[in-house]
């Protein structure tokens, strides 16, 4: 049984995308029963491609009302805002005559906010469970208190303290608590103990996330390799992408908003500065009030949401990943990487990487720092085509999801036979 507190389809978002792959592998080694929440319309295809994989799927609604009003109780009673927030009575009650039907051999649960599911359901005694934790959430809710001021200091501080609790406490119950980095599971085991934690780090579509693979923006590469090309092929790029660069993410989430604000705002103007056509796509859905004023400064292009962010990746010349907050592994790196794209990152969304900054990608701190990267690389289509055959083949080698969560699928199937 496989609980996920958004639906895990269609994979495109941070969240959705590892659940949707780890959801993906456990169903050629067993029969996974499917129960997640959801917050926004589900579509009939998500619908479909569930049941494909699954022997059962219970998908529940939960609208804002609603979920308000179970976090505010959650904080009443002493438990955390996530805690509340991802309450249903109705799933519980599809759990519970699930378990009345049904012995499973391993109950699944992403995230520290799904955990009281797991505490109220007393059919599980003597199931082995696992939680997905894929980042310290805790530290999360540190980060952003350290980056607030009150009184959302003080409601981050609270968040962080009660979620820690549940963190610490899964280290002597579940079979297994993963997280998606080294970095993560150091963190964790500094409050439970070492070795605690499992780490099943995230992967990449490395088919559909391909340089110049099957996209509009221009000609499909050919050719025994995926980053071959032909003269014609490689002029046609550098003339879509000499003065570009993306930026990708939900837009309505702090850290991302944060960093498009901050980019836009603080980095934008110095590049400009040098190249007076440059253009800067801000790409992603639900953009803030905030997000949506950065339209207004020259060389703004704020794309907002999109049935496909590939296009935009591939016809720019430079990724920009300015997160200043961030925890675990950026699935947006990893993505821009595979499409052999030059990236320049803060260093907060390479914490949780092993690539080296000036092989695989640049790095870049100060707005100074900023500008020059990309401004480098704007004037340097060499670099950039360096720099991305690099990127692409160190997720090749690092980042292929079924040996990135094989770790995670032992502790769910200990005694089934891996095929790497």
């Amino acid at each position: 049984m496989y609980l996920t507190h958004r639906v895990p389809y269609p994979p495109d978002k941070g969240d959705r995308i590892r659940t949707y792959h780890l959801l993906r592998q456990m169903a050629t080694r067993g029969r996974v029963w499917l129960g997640c929440l959801a917050d926004e319309p589900v579509p009939p295809e998500s619908f479909a491609a569930l049941n494909g994989l699954c022997e059962r799927v219970a998908i529940v609604p939960v609208g804002p009302r609603a979920r308000w009003f179970h976090a505010g109780w959650s904080l009443l009673r002493g438990a955390s805002l996530s805690e509340g927030l991802f309450s249903s009575f109705l799933l519980t009650k599809i759990l519970r005559q699930w378990l009345s039907e049904t012995e499973f051999s391993a109950v699944v649960a992403s995230s520290s906010a799904l955990v009281p599911y797991l505490r109220c359901l007393p059919s599980l005694d003597g199931t082995p469970e696992v939680v997905d934790l894929i980042d310290v959430d805790s530290q999360k809710w540190l980060d952003f208190a350290a980056a607030s001021r009150p009184p959302k200091r003080w409601l981050y501080r609270l968040e962080a303290a009660r979620v820690r609790k549940v963190e610490k406490a899964l280290a002597g119950w579940v079979r297994a608590a993963s997280v998606v980095s080294r970095a993560e599971a150091d963190v964790y085991d500094s409050f439970t103990r070492v070795g605690a934690a499992t780490v099943a780090t995230n992967g990449v579509d490395l088919e559909y996330f391909a340089p110049e693979s099957g996209l509009q923006c221009g000609p499909p590469l050919r050719g025994g390799s995926s980053l071959a090309s032909e003269d014609e092929a490689k002029t046609a790029a550098e003339r879509r992408t000499t003065f570009s660069c993306a930026f990708v993410g939900a837009l309505d989430y702090m850290p991302n908003e944060d960093a498009a604000v901050w980019f836009a705002r603080d980095i934008w103007p110095l590049i400009r500065a040098k190249f007076p056509t440059a253009e800067f796509r801000v790409i992603g859905r639900k953009p803030t009030a905030a997000v949506q004023a950065l339209a207004t400064i020259p060389g703004v292009n704020l794309v907002g949401q999109v049935p496909d962010v590939r296009p935009f990746v591939s016809s720019a010349a430079v990724v920009v990943v300015p997160l200043r907050l961030a925890r675990g592994v950026q699935n947006k790196v990893l993505e821009a990487m595979a499409m052999a794209k030059a990236i320049v990152a803060a260093p907060p969304a390479l914490a949780a990487l092993g690539t080296e900054p000036g092989v695989h990608l640049l790095a870049a701190s100060t707005p100074q720092e900023w500008a020059d990267a990309v401004c480098g690389l704007f004037a340097d289509a060499e670099r950039r085509r360096t720099l991305g055959i690099a990127a692409r083949q160190y997720v090749e080698r690092h980042h292929h999801w079924e040996r990135c969560l094989q770790p995670l699928l032992d502790a769910i199937f200990p005694n089934t036979v891996s095929h790497p």
